[in-house]
């Protein structure tokens, strides 16, 4: 089993799958996500290269089963190396004035987009030390017509995340906040209906792109 582990957030799909895969030659993967059936599907490909990982079939919102999870990794590994935080809630494109009439579907962004976040950001850190590093992933539609419930939300993740970079600067873990290309995934596909996928970048390129910045 390698010596390191890697916690990912969100990893049955897109970036963060393509991200455990790119780690699982020398990182033990964590995987956490809703899907079931995604996660086996991961997990299978991991093993077929030669990895190992740890499935966690769990919904982040839950803080329960998210505080569950951070002890059963530090009982049993007693750290985590690396935190790829990439679970988002993307809801779907609306005049502002309405978002809040799609209450439910607001709840859930602020749930998992901001809630879920600082909650992780509190049960990892232990985990992570003063030798760890976390990484989050920049998408900026702040301010954007009908962006205003995910581009509110989002903001408020990196919010988050950069005070916690700035705390912890000179004192660990890293905080390292990276800013994918557009990528050809289906929450850019419910974002940009028609868009031309040929123009955009895989998953799994991305992730070969980013992954000396989350090793260096």
């Amino acid at each position: 089993m390698p010596d390191k582990i890697a916690l990912i957030t969100g990893a049955s799909r897109g970036l963060g799958a393509a991200l455990a895969l790119e780690l699982a030659p020398t990182h033990h993967v964590v995987a956490v996500a809703r899907t079931t059936g995604a996660l086996e599907e991961l997990d299978d490909r991991i093993k077929a290269a030669g990895g190992e990982a740890t499935l966690a079939p769990m919904d982040v919102t839950n803080g329960e089963a998210m505080a569950q999870l951070c002890r059963a990794i530090h009982d049993r590994w007693g750290r985590v190396d690396l935190w790829a935080h990439t679970a988002i809630e993307a809801q779907q494109l609306m005049p502002t004035d309405h978002v809040a009439l799609a209450e439910k579907d607001w709840e859930k962004s602020v749930a998992v987009n901001l809630d879920a976040t600082a909650r992780l950001i509190a049960f990892v850190s232990p985990l992570l030390g003063e030798q760890g590093t976390a990484a989050f992933f920049h998408d900026n539609h702040a301010g954007e017509k009908f962006f205003g419930a995910y581009g509110a939300t989002k903001a408020g993740q990196m919010a988050l995340a950069r005070s916690w970079q700035a705390e912890r600067e000179n004192i660990g873990p890293s905080v390292r906040i990276l800013e994918p290309a557009p990528l050809a995934t289906a929450m850019r596909a419910r974002f940009h209906p028609g868009e031309d996928r040929d123009t955009l970048t895989k998953p799994a390129d991305e992730a070969k792109r980013l992954l000396p910045e989350l090793l260096a």
